[in-house]
């Protein structure tokens, strides 16, 4: 009997709480984003205080990432294109950041509770790593393709070059780079 109530209320715990928002339908155009999710763009502020990285930078990174969705994950990997053999990587969350980046992250600031699902923490982050990549490869905060390509390649690889083998990210680059422009330009007409 016991077994059953505790069935019944974990069930019933679990459908209550925890839902994840939505990740936003217009993600063309930045005054309707932060319309729709006021939160994702007050996290980006604070960020940009704390950390100096332009809100447009952050967006067109989050976009390129996990396209505003706290609960994003790489695909799984199939070994003779059916049995699971895992996801390619260990990223999760809006920012997209792996384990053992975050766990830098979180010991770097003391911000051991951090969670990459949740808004706040993963911009956070992103101003971080973003601070990071111009302290160790003198990166403008400003430098929205140069940001992106030691976002993806880790700060060695991009000393290293290692994205310049990969022509498919350097065309995601420029992508981030243009977004990141145009999300500038229109962040200045929005009415808040």
């Amino acid at each position: 009997m016991n077994r059953a109530i505790f069935l019944v209320l974990a069930l019933g715990l679990s459908a209550c709480g925890g839902s994840t928002p939505p990740a936003p339908i217009n993600q063309d155009n930045a005054c309707a984003l932060i319309r729709e999710r006021p939160d994702l763009y007050r996290a980006m502020q604070r960020t940009e205080r704390r950390w100096d990285v332009p809100v447009h930078v952050q967006m067109a990174t989050m976009q390129q990432e996990s396209r505003f969705a706290s609960d994003a994950r790489p695909p799984h990997r199939y070994a003779i294109g059916v049995i699971p053999m895992g996801r390619l990587s260990s990223a999760l969350g809006y920012s997209q950041a792996l384990d053992g980046t975050w766990d830098e992250y979180r010991e770097d600031t003391g911000n051991r509770r951090a969670r990459r699902t949740n808004i706040r923490d993963a911009s956070d982050f992103i101003g971080w790593y973003m601070n990071l990549t111009v302290e160790r490869n003198g990166v403008p905060l400003t430098d929205a393709r140069n940001q992106y390509l030691a976002y993806h390649e880790g700060h060695a690889g991009f000393r290293r070059g290692s994205y310049n083998a990969k022509p498919w990210l350097l065309r995601v680059a420029d992508r981030v780079e243009d977004r990141a422009e145009t999300y500038r330009l229109q962040l200045a007409t929005c009415t808040r």
